[in-house]
C-alpha cells in the first residue's frame, strides 16, 4: 500500500509542480482562478491510486482505500506546499504580494498565509475526493450476498 501511495503522491505533485511551472511561462500564473485546475489533477491522480490499489487487493476495504487515498493527496500536497514555499520565498518574491494587492489584503505574512491556504486547500480536496470516489469504489450490499445484511 506504501507503493502505491507514494509513487502516486510523487505523481500528483509532479503534475501539479508543472502546470504552476507551464502557467508561469505563459503569464497565467498570477491569476488563482486557474488553481481550480488543481482540484482536477488532484482527483485524477487520487482515482488512479485508488483504482490501482482496488485492483492488487482481492478484498478490498473501505478503511484501506481511504487510507490510500488519503495519504497519495497529503503526499501531493505536503510536497508542492513545500515547492511554492521555495518558489515565494527564494525564486520570486513579489508573487504572494501581488496576489495579495489583487484581493486588496495588505498582511504582513502574505507568503506564510499563501503557502497555509495551499496547504489547506490540498488537504480538503483530498479529503472530499476520497470520501467521493470511495462511495464509487466500495462494495455494495445491494447483491445476492449482501442480502443476507438486510432487514427484512
Amino acid at each position: 500500500m506504501f507503493k502505491v501511495y507514494s509513487r502516486y503522491g510523487f505523481g500528483i505533485a509532479a503534475v501539479l509542480i508543472a502546470y504552476f511551472l507551464i502557467l508561469k511561462l505563459i503569464g497565467l500564473h498570477q491569476y488563482p482562478v486557474l488553481s481550480s485546475v488543481n482540484g482536477l489533477i488532484f482527483g485524477f491522480g487520487i482515482y488512479m491510486a485508488l483504482k490501482k490499489y482496488s485492483a492488487s487487493e482481492t478484498n478490498f476495504k473501505y478503511e484501506k482505500g481511504f487510507e490510500v487515498g488519503l495519504f497519495s493527496g497529503g503526499i501531493a500536497s505536503v510536497l508542492f506546499s513545500i515547492f511554492m514555499a521555495i518558489y515565494m520565498y527564494q525564486i520570486d518574491t513579489e508573487f504572494s504580494s501581488g496576489i495579495m494587492n489583487k484581493w486588496n489584503l495588505e498582511y504582513d505574512l502574505g507568503t506564510l498565509m499563501l503557502v497555509l491556504s495551499i496547504l489547506i486547500m490540498g488537504f480538503a480536496t483530498t479529503i472530499v475526493l476520497t470520501l467521493s470516489f470511495m462511495q464509487l469504489l466500495k462494495t455494495s450490499w445491494n447483491t445476492q450476498d449482501g442480502n443476507r445484511n438486510v432487514m427484512k
